[in-house]
Order: structure tokens, then sequence, then C-alpha cells
């Protein structure tokens, strides 16, 4: 074994676990090379990879079964103690959890009346304006809602550059802005008519889709979409 092994160190770079999942992903790594990552280190003879393979290899490459071993089972392994066992035992758990977790499930927007009332419960009732965009995918599922800007009574500013990259992110497929009147008022300014069509034309270029504008007062809402504006 001596003779054969190397040092991960002097290994090409492109085969290193670590910068192999920098350069190309999480998904390119095995199993052996993402437990590798975990212990850190092997011993004087094994690398960290090898003494990850020859673990899995001992538990026919399964790793369910290697989540039901014990902190003395993986210490038989020469190169394993106590802290690296501890370290593979809690990553597997995590991932036991992430498994049995259940993922909540996105409301769908497809009406005006559906986005008001995700957004409104954080825009009524402000004493300053904020703007905010909703993020959907291709389904109308909701992705994130973001507020943008804070600002006074009168306004705020919205850049668009920031909506932009916000949106491209979270690899939105459409988008609907909002913002809130704290005076009460539900129509448009011109401001906001020029702001609405500003982004619209910008995400165009990126493939995002603006569906609508909300203004949202104290107790109702201004649809650009309903309204024909967009």
């Amino acid at each position: 074994m001596s003779e054969t092994y190397l040092s991960i160190k002097n290994w090409a770079e492109d085969d290193r676990p670590r910068e192999k999942l920098l350069q190309k992903g999480r998904q390119s790594l095995s199993d052996a090379e993402l437990i590798a990552i975990l212990i850190a280190s092997g011993s004087k003879n094994e690398s960290a990879v090898q003494l990850s393979q020859r673990i899995l290899s001992a538990y026919q490459n399964n790793l369910n079964a290697l989540a039901q071993l014990s902190i003395n089972d993986l210490k038989k392994f020469k190169g394993i103690g106590e802290a690296k066992a501890i370290t593979i035992i809690a990553a597997l758990e995590l991932g036991r959890r992430r498994k049995d977790a259940e993922m909540p499930q996105q409301p769908t927007i497809q009406s005006s009346k559906e986005a008001y009332e995700l957004i409104a419960p954080k825009l009524i009732d402000l004493p300053h304006e904020e703007f905010w965009i909703v993020l959907l995918n291709r389904r109308n599922k909701l992705l994130k809602a973001e507020c943008i800007s804070r600002g006074g009574v009168a306004g705020t500013v919205a850049d668009v550059r920031i909506i932009l990259k916000t949106a491209v992110a979270h690899l939105a497929s459409s988008m609907i802005l909002a913002h809130n009147h704290p005076s009460g008022n539900l129509r448009p300014s011109n401001e906001d008519k020029n702001l609405t069509q500003k982004i619209q034309q910008a995400s165009l270029l990126v493939d995002i889709k603006v569906v609508d504008h909300l203004i949202i007062g104290h107790d109702g809402y201004y649809s650009f979409a309903d309204e024909g504006l967009l």
C-alpha cells in the first residue's frame, strides 16, 4: 500500500474532492469523495478517498447500510477515530432528516386576488412605502417574495438592476411587482406607470415576464393587469 499511496495534495487539482466540488459542482463527486471531504484526511498509507472507498466497499457501497453503523463500528476502520466517525454519522443523519422532512407546498399565483392575498399582509398599514417583487416559476408557483426597497410616506426608489439581479438569481420565469400607498389612494401615479414600463422592458431582455403590478391600500388594491396596463 505504501508504495502506491499518493497523497491527495499530489493529485491533479481537478481530481481533488474539494477543488472538484468548487469547479464542477457537488453532483460530480462520488460517494467516496463526499465522505473524504467530511473526514478530511486518511491514514499514513491511505488517502481520505481510498479510506472512504474501503469503508463503502465493506458495505456494498450502500449508504443506507452505512447510516446504520455506530461510532464503534466506524472506528474499526484504520484511520477513523471518534471525531471522524461522529462527523460521518452526523452527515448521514442530516441526509435522513432531509429525506423525511416534508417540502412546504408553495402556492400557485393565478390571479391578482391571489397575489394580493399573498403580499397584502406585508404591506397593509405600513406608515411608509415599500416595493416588493413576487417571483414565480413556469407553473406560476411562488419562488420567493422579497422587499426591494423601503422609503418614506411619499415614495420609495426601486432599482431596476436589483430587481433583475434578484429575479435572475432565483431563476424566475415571471414576477409580480407590488408596492403600497400609505395614503390609501389606489390610483397609480405617472411615476408608478413609468417605473412599471421600465421594469417590464428590462425584464424582457432576460426572458422574465412582468405579469402584474399591484398597488396596495388600506382596504383594497389596484392591479395593472386587471386594468389593461400590462
